[in-house]
């Protein structure tokens, strides 16, 4: 009876996970609204303490969408400059690596004269640099070219706030519910297990999406008060990066100097330097203050693992996966050191018995 039990417990997770994978291309919207909830419930619960949960989720979605708000006025026009900026640079950067990198790697490596065809590439990017003043017409047209496609993009996007309220509403009463569903022997293992993954999502989903912002705002302003024409978009990716540790410092630092390099013509001392100064006050606050105050000492994953994480849920279920890849990867990171703990303790794991 035992195994036929476990058989069935079997069956269901493989319909389950089979279900989910029919189910990928709609549930975008609801893991955005998960997350959203999930992100957004400490803060309505320090409300409770002054209104009723309601209205603390109704305060909190304002505070949402005046950030919102300000993100479509002020930094995606500014965005979009830069991005049109870097895209007319282009032809520059490869009139510098056809002249000078490349001879130099010649020379270097013995490489042939038509190991890269920058000539090509060059003729491409030229021909459509006239369009790029036309690029809102062209995404426009792309994405009216299949009225049903938009108008289930437009459905989705509306969507995503409509269900973050609901759940966000009633979180307290889902968990409450989904604990009373628990065997009640192993009720105290199972929260003591879901305790410490909600301890890693907290790290990596709360502080570590804090730390990305914070660095983001840090490098975005700094460059910029250095006067580099890119600074906005290089302290964003650099934000961005910051996910894995190091990573935000090695990518924003080597695009901000190699954009000084194009943008004064050469080596210039004094922008380099500010660039420095900026990263590594950046480093520095991340270190000291960012990093233990935001994310603390909680258990983490490894940044091997973060990787990996995003790079198979993107190749396995695209958007969705990578939606779902750092909290697949946190809770696997928890079962298997629970494995490890108990393999440790088994005895497979005893002593090998001395030979004769």
């Amino acid at each position: 009876m035992s195994d036929s039990r476990h058989w069935l417990w079997l069956a269901g997770v493989v319909l389950g996970g089979w279900l989910l994978y029919l189910l990928t291309p709609i549930l975008s919207p609801f893991l955005i609204a998960m997350l959203l909830a999930y992100l957004g419930d400490p803060l309505v619960d320090r409300l409770e303490r002054w209104m009723s949960r309601t209205w603390g989720v109704v305060l909190v979605f304002a505070l949402f969408s005046l950030l919102l708000l300000v993100l479509l006025l002020i930094l995606i026009p500014m965005l979009g400059r830069q991005l049109v900026h870097l895209y007319q640079l282009l032809p520059q950067m490869l009139d510098w690596a056809q002249l000078q990198a490349l001879p130099w790697a010649q020379a270097q490596f013995g490489l042939s004269e038509d190991f890269w065809r920058f000539d090509q590439i060059k003729t491409a990017l030229s021909e459509h640099l006239g369009k790029t003043t036309n690029i809102v017409g062209v995404v426009l047209a792309q994405a009216t070219a299949s009225s049903l496609a938009l108008v289930a993009w437009v459905g989705n996007l509306l969507l995503i706030p409509v269900v973050s309220f609901y759940l966000l509403r009633d979180w307290d009463l889902i968990m409450a519910k989904l604990r009373g569903l628990l065997p009640r022997s192993r009720e105290g293992a199972v929260v003591q297990l879901v305790s410490e993954c909600h301890e890693v999502l907290g790290a990596f989903i709360r502080g570590q999406l804090l730390v990305m912002l914070a660095l983001a705002g840090i490098y975005s302003s700094g460059l910029m008060l250095v006067g580099l024409e890119l600074g906005l978009l290089i302290g964003l990716l650099a934000g961005l990066a910051s996910i894995v540790p190091y990573m935000g410092f090695i990518v924003g630092f080597g695009a901000a100097v190699i954009a000084a390099l194009f943008q004064h013509g050469g080596v210039d001392l004094y922008p380099l330097l500010g660039i420095a100064v900026v990263f590594g006050i950046g480093q520095l606050l991340e270190g000291m203050l960012l990093t233990p105050l935001l994310v603390g000492d909680r258990i983490g994953l490894h940044p091997v693992a973060v990787i990996f994480a995003i790079l198979a849920g993107g190749q396995l279920f695209g958007f969705t996966g990578i939606l779902l890849a750092l909290p697949v990867a946190a809770i696997i990171m928890v079962l298997l050191r629970h494995a490890h703990d108990f393999y440790k303790q088994s005895d497979a794991y005893g002593a090998s018995t001395p030979p004769d």
